[in-house]
């Protein structure tokens, strides 16, 4: 993100590799349906920012913020599948980053009890962030998790958290903001600076930080501050991207019901029958789907038919 006129004048993003970039800048040329560039429909060209000469170009181009997907690239121009799972969570009018910690010590007891290994940061602003290191073959697998977290923590704590981007309901509240697993998407990078007037940094924190939070000054780091723990406490974010294989997130034959009146074709714990319908909390529904896609559960999740008919249908052929 570039700020030519400097933190107090207008920001803009720019994927694309801008014109005049020096030869020894590397890049990698990727499809995408939302190109602006002139170079070619449905592709975007990104600068591949991996050692400090291609940082301190980035520098003079006024790019105070490097946002970045949760993908990699290579070999040659490819794609690979999300090699992390983020949560982003992003206080309402009236919350602060306190709330969004409160939030994020749920979010770890969910992810761990799923086997992951959750890592957080500040987003240098107002929020936080959550990472976990992941691998899967399927880039639709995050986002999905992702989204079904959400919306647990959501109805579990609906005084605390919403899962939708609506402005109206995030009063007070932190939004979980799980489309940022999307491909198309990116987030502020750990270590990046802000374009504000004090250059506050998104930072990696310890859980034990988390907890402790009861200010929002707390969690507020500076480059200076940043670069005194990187030398105190290292990189917290070093284990992110540990190759060590971890646990694929399987999704199942499962598609998440539009309204939580649903029919049960395989039942949760067994207790329903083909055909019977049930209805079930918005808790109910979010737990289920998450414990699916996380056990690889084949339990097959259709919206009811709107008739109100109460009698036990034969289930439809698949």
């Amino acid at each position: 993100m570039r700020f030519p006129d400097g933190a107090a004048g207008e920001a803009f993003f720019e994927k694309n590799l801008p014109r005049g970039a020096p030869e020894w800048v590397q890049t990698v040329t990727l499809p995408s349906s939302g190109s602006r560039s002139g170079r070619g429909p449905g592709t975007i060209t990104y600068p591949l920012i991996e050692e400090l000469p291609s940082l301190v170009w980035a520098a003079n181009l006024a790019a105070l913020e490097l946002h970045v997907p949760q993908w990699r690239v290579g070999p040659g121009p490819k794609r690979r599948s999300p090699d992390r799972l983020v949560f982003d969570l992003d206080p309402g009018e009236g919350a602060t980053v306190v709330e969004c910690c409160r939030v994020a010590e749920r979010l770890l007891e969910v992810l761990t009890a799923d086997g992951l290994t959750p890592l957080p940061k500040t987003s240098g602003s107002k929020g936080l962030q959550v990472y976990c290191g992941v691998r899967t073959r399927q880039p639709e697998r995050t986002s999905a998790y992702a989204k079904a977290v959400a919306e647990q923590l959501a109805a579990e704590l609906p005084e605390l958290v919403v899962s939708k981007m609506a402005k109206n309901p995030r009063t007070g509240r932190v939004l979980i903001d799980w489309s940022q697993n999307h491909v198309s998407k990116t987030t502020i990078a750990p270590y990046s600076l802000r374009g504000r007037a004090t250059p506050t940094v998104s930072t990696p924190i310890t859980w034990d930080e988390v907890r402790a939070c009861r200010t929002p000054a707390e969690l507020t780091f500076t480059a200076d501050d940043v670069l005194h723990r990187v030398d105190e406490l290292g990189d917290l974010l070093a284990d992110l991207h540990d190759t060590r294989p971890i646990r694929e997130i399987p999704l199942g034959d499962i598609r998440s019901a539009p309204h939580p009146r649903i029919v049960l074709r395989r039942g949760l714990g067994g207790s329903q029958t083909p055909g019977h319908r049930a209805r079930l909390s918005d808790a109910q529904r979010a737990t289920a789907l998450r414990r699916a896609l996380t056990a690889g559960s084949r339990t097959d999740w259709t919206a009811a038919s709107s008739s109100r008919s109460r009698r036990p249908r034969a289930p439809r052929s698949r």
